[in-house]
Parts: C-alpha cells; sequence; structure tokens
C-alpha cells in the first residue's frame, strides 16, 4: 500500500510538490504563530511568578504598565505573618538611543539578585543595570539616557527571560522619577504553608484602591494574555482553513485527472474502501513530510528571531510537547479531512461512468 502510493506521488511530481509547499506554509504559519504567543505570555508570566505568590496592582487597570501602587504598603504588608518577603516593581518602557521602545525595571534592592551579573555592580541611584541584548547595541558603554535623563551604566546582566534581557533595570526610585509613580505591583513571597486566600483578604483591608490575587490566578485571567491567545488560535485557525482548501482544490484535481484509473480498480472489484484508502495514505504521506518540514523549519526560524538584534529578545517562541501534539493532530485532520471528501466522491461514482472520464 505504501510503496504504491510513493510511486503514486512520485508521478505526479508537479502536483505533490504543491500540496507539501502547501501544506509546509501552513503548518509551520500554525508552529509559530503559537509558540511567538506562547513565548510572550511564558516569559512575562515567569517575570511575575519569580519570588512572587501574591501579586499587588492598582484595581480595575488595562495592564500592568498603567498599574499605580503606594509602595508604602510594603511596611505594612511584611508584617501580615507568613509573608516571608515582598518586593516591589515599576514597570515602564521608553525609547532608548536608536532604540525606538525599550523595557524599563524599577526595582527595590531585594530583587535585584534575579539579576544575573556579568559585569559590574548592581546599580545605586542614578545607575543603571543593562541588559545583554541592549548593551551590545549601545554606541556608548559607559553611559545611557532614559527619557530627560542621563545613567551611568553600572553593570550588565543576563537573563534567561527575553523581557528583562532586552531591558534595563533601574532603582526603584530613579524609575518612579521617571515614569511618575511609586509601583507598579507588589509581589509577595509567603512560607509553604501559609493560606493565600487568608492572606489576600488581609492585605485586600489595607487600601480600597489595590486589587490582590495570586500570580497564578492573576497569570490565568490576565486580560492581555487572553487577547494574545484568542489572536493566535485565530490566525492558527485560519491557516489551518487555508491549508485544508489547498490540498482539498488539489486533491479533488488529482482525483478528476484519475477517474479512469479509479473505475479500472472499481470494475476489476476492488471495494471503495480500498480506493478511499489508497488516497487517504497518499495525503498521510505528505501530510507526515510536510510536518517535519515545517517542525524543523520553525525551529530555525525560531532560533534566528531569538538572535536578532532588532527585536531584543522580546520575541521567544517556545515549541512545548503540548503544542507539538497538537499541531501533530491538526495537522494529520487537515490531510485527513482534505483527501477524503475527494477520495468518497470518486469511490461513489459509477465504474462506468468513472472509465468514461469526461468523454460524456
Amino acid at each position: 500500500m505504501f510503496k504504491n502510493a510513493f510511486r503514486t506521488l512520485q508521478k505526479s511530481k508537479l502536483k505533490t510538490f504543491l500540496i507539501y509547499f502547501s501544506l509546509t506554509f501552513s503548518i509551520a504559519s500554525m508552529f509559530l504563530i503559537s509558540s511567538i504567543s506562547h513565548g510572550i505570555i511564558g516569559m512575562y508570566s515567569t517575570m511575575l511568578q519569580t519570588d512572587g505568590d501574591i501579586i499587588v496592582t492598582q484595581k480595575k487597570i488595562a495592564d500592568t504598565f498603567f498599574s499605580d501602587v503606594d509602595i508604602k504598603l510594603l511596611q505594612s504588608i511584611k508584617k501580615i505573618p507568613h509573608v516571608s518577603s515582598a518586593s516591589a516593581m515599576i514597570l515602564g518602557a521608553s525609547p532608548v538611543e536608536t532604540l525606538p521602545i525599550v523595557a524599563v525595571y524599577g526595582v527595590t534592592q531585594n530583587r535585584f539578585h534575579n539579576y544575573k551579573l556579568l559585569q559590574g555592580v548592581y546599580p545605586q541611584q542614578n545607575q543603571a543595570l543593562i541588559g545583554t541584548s541592549i548593551y551590545k547595541q549601545l554606541s556608548d558603554k559607559t553611559k545611557i539616557q532614559i527619557a530627560n535623563k542621563t545613567f551611568q551604566i553600572s553593570g550588565v546582566f543576563k537573563s534567561e527571560i527575553g523581557f528583562e534581557n532586552g531591558g534595563i533595570v533601574l532603582n526603584i526610585k530613579d524609575a518612579g522619577a521617571i515614569f511618575h509613580k511609586s509601583a507598579s505591583i507588589l509581589l509577595l513571597t509567603t512560607n509553604l504553608n501559609a493560606n493565600i486566600e487568608t492572606i489576600i483578604q488581609t492585605i485586600k483591608k489595607l487600601d480600597d484602591n489595590i486589587d490582590v490575587k495570586s500570580t497564578n490566578s492573576f497569570v490565568k485571567n490576565y486580560n492581555q494574555f487572553k487577547i494574545i491567545q484568542t489572536s493566535s488560535n485565530l490566525i492558527s485557525f485560519l491557516a489551518f482553513v487555508m491549508g485544508l482548501i489547498s490540498i482539498i482544490s488539489i486533491m479533488s484535481i488529482t482525483v478528476a485527472q484519475r477517474e479512469s484509473e479509479f473505475g479500472i480498480m472499481r470494475a476489476i472489484g476492488i471495494s471503495m474502501k480500498k480506493i478511499v484508502w489508497s488516497l487517504l495514505v497518499e495525503a498521510l504521506i505528505l501530510g507526515l513530510s510536510s510536518f517535519v518540514s515545517a517542525y524543523l523549519f520553525s525551529l530555525v526560524l525560531l532560533a534566528i528571531i531569538k538572535h536578532t538584534p532588532s527585536l531584543q529578545g522580546y520575541v521567544n517562541g517556545v515549541i512545548s510537547l503540548e503544542l507539538f501534539l497538537w499541531i501533530f493532530v491538526s495537522s494529520l485532520l487537515m490531510v485527513t479531512l482534505g483527501s477524503i471528501f475527494p477520495a468518497l466522491k470518486a469511490a461513489k461514482t459509477d465504474p462506468i461512468l468513472l472509465i468514461q472520464g469526461n468523454k460524456s
């Protein structure tokens, strides 16, 4: 069965190539779109979850970048039983030299250890710690201008989180002067046996203008993540439909040109199931080869994107096992649906009409 399928595919090299190219493009699109969106969500989630079981933001804000929380709340929060540590961050963005936008993080001193130093020291007042992705692109390696203020570069750090690696870290007071706020978010770490819900309710009583959630709950319900995920799913679905339409169109043409062959097969007693199965095997061979090619192509392209200086490490696609299996199943479903309808049409047609082809 498989040998016959390979021979048939080799006979029509142009049609085989068209189906292969169309499927590879559609599957690669699903890989790239889904992996990049998962990568963005994963990086931001990891950044928030580092040293944080509970997150405090301003109530009713569209994005954490717009949040403004009173940093003085840390003094009261640290006194709550089972809160082992508390830190604050300012999340902002600013043009830097020729770069149109760079992430700027203002952090309290107890968060500096999250940034692995490659050279220099952690920043004091009026100093900045630079991520490697940004540092490589600076013309002046000693100072940097953020907004309307110049900072001395105290050191360079490396982070596995693309957002951070392509960013700048300041003391939270310096960042507050730039972005006119004391903190964007507060991150709290609790003891192992702590009742997180009880701590959340206690913190909420401290200020009516704050929203308090477990970090896991915040990540799952964050509106920006939902928008990214929904957009990714929609575009992936469109890529799936494009591939499905392409394979249906090309398989329909292929079936029409092989009507006489199928008519003879029916006339000599070959069942409808065998005809349909033979076409499905051909489609599955193309689908599997296209999937492998799309996967390898996506890995190469994602590696190039990750190390493209102009992207500053912000785009970092991740192909998880779950995503790999989901796209694998989707690819098989695409080729099965795309080939089964033309195959059923050919198998159900009267053998005499099939043998006559288009001569009637």
